[in-house]
C-alpha cells in the first residue's frame, strides 16, 4: 500500500484471482461514515484521469477509483470479460474494501458499467451518475470520422497523436485547446497493453441497456455535454426518458467537461448526491441547462 501527496491510499488487490490497482479516498468528518463514490473511468484511461474530478468534489468524501484489469496498473486479465461479469466483479471488490453499499459515476465507458452495476447490485447502488454516455449498442451512434479514431488505443499511448485527434473526438474547450486533451490522458497517468483496451472494445460488444433501463430504480443524475462529438446529446435525453428517477443535467461542453470544467459541474454531482431520495416516477426530472462558460 502506498500513499499520494493528496492522502488516497494506492493499493493492489486481488479479487476472484484477478488483481486490481485501487485509489481509495477515505471520508472525513460528517461523511466519514457515508457510503462511498465509486468512479468507473472511460475506455483506455488509468485512474488518474479523474485527478481534477476528486479534487472539485467535497474533500470530505470517500471516493474510490480503479483501473479496469488490463487498464493502467491492472495487469491484462487471463482471459476478456463481459460487461455483466465486470460488474459482478466490481461489487465484490467493494465489498472486498468493506463496502456493502455505495454510490456509482460511470464516465463514458463506465457509464455502461455503471448502468449494468444499478441492474444486477439493486440493494448495492445507492445513487448513479451517468456522465457522457449511453445505451450501447443502440444508441445514437458518433459520426464515422469520431467513431474511426476510437477503435484504437493510439490516442492512449501517443501524446502527439492526441493532440492531433482532441478537438474532432472530444469537442467543448478542448477545440480551442487540443493540448489539454492530450494533457489528460497522458499526465501521470499508465497505458496498459493494447490488449487491454480491445478487452474493454470486446465488453460492450453487443450491449445494450435499453431494455432494462425502466426496471432501474435508483435515483439516477444524468450529465451530458452540448458539443460532444462521441456521445450526441439525445443519448442522454434517452437515458433521462427511460429511466424512472433520473434527472437530466446538459452543461455548456464536451465529452470530457465533467474533467475540464470540474469545478462548475462538481458542485452539480454534490448537490445530487447529498439531495433527499427521490420518489419513482414515470418521467425525468426537469433538465437544467447550465449558462455557456467563456473560457
Amino acid at each position: 500500500m502506498s500513499s499520494t501527496a493528496d492522502g488516497d491510499e494506492l493499493r493492489a488487490l486481488v479479487v476472484r484471482r484477478t488483481t486490481v490497482r485501487v485509489s481509495v479516498r477515505p471520508g472525513r468528518g460528517a461523511m466519514a461514515d457515508e457510503p462511498p463514490l465509486l468512479l468507473c473511468n472511460g475506455i483506455g484511461a488509468s485512474l488518474e484521469v479523474l485527478q481534477s474530478l476528486v479534487d472539485a468534489l467535497d474533500p470530505r468524501r470517500p471516493v474510490i477509483r480503479f483501473d479496469v484489469p488490463g487498464v493502467g496498473g491492472s495487469p491484462l486479465p487471463a482471459f476478456p470479460y463481459t460487461l455483466a461479469g465486470l460488474s459482478s466483479w466490481v461489487t465484490a471488490l467493494m465489498a472486498r474494501l468493506g463496502h456493502r453499499e455505495f454510490d456509482v459515476l460511470g464516465l463514458s465507458w463506465g457509464g455502461g458499467l455503471a448502468q449494468q452495476m444499478a441492474l444486477q447490485s439493486p440493494h448495492r447502488v445507492r445513487n448513479v451518475v451517468l456522465v457522457a454516455t449511453a445505451t450501447g449498442c443502440l444508441m445514437v451512434p458518433a459520426r464515422p470520422r469520431v467513431l474511426a479514431r476510437m477503435l484504437t488505443p493510439r490516442r492512449h499511448r501517443d501524446p502527439a497523436y492526441a493532440a492531433t485527434i482532441a478537438p474532432l473526438i472530444y469537442g467543448g474547450s478542448i477545440r480551442t485547446d487540443p493540448q489539454r486533451g492530450a494533457d489528460l490522458l497522458h499526465a501521470a497517468t499508465r497505458a496498459g497493453p493494447s490488449r487491454g483496451y480491445y478487452y474493454q472494445l470486446l465488453a460492450t460488444t453487443g450491449w445494450s441497456s435499453l431494455p432494462f433501463l425502466p426496471l432501474l430504480r435508483q435515483p439516477t443524475l444524468v450529465l451530458a455535454g452540448d458539443d460532444d462529438p462521441i456521445i450526441p446529446l439525445v443519448n442522454a435525453r434517452v437515458l433521462a426518458r427511460l429511466i424512472p428517477q433520473a434527472r437530466l443535467h446538459v452543461y455548456h461542453g464536451g465529452h470530457l467537461g465533467i474533467l475540464t470544467e470540474s469545478d462548475r459541474l462538481a458542485p452539480v454531482i454534490e448537490t445530487f448526491l447529498s439531495g433527499p431520495p427521490r420518489q419513482p416516477s414515470g418521467a425525468p426530472q426537469p433538465e437544467h441547462a447550465e449558462e455557456p462558460s467563456h473560457d
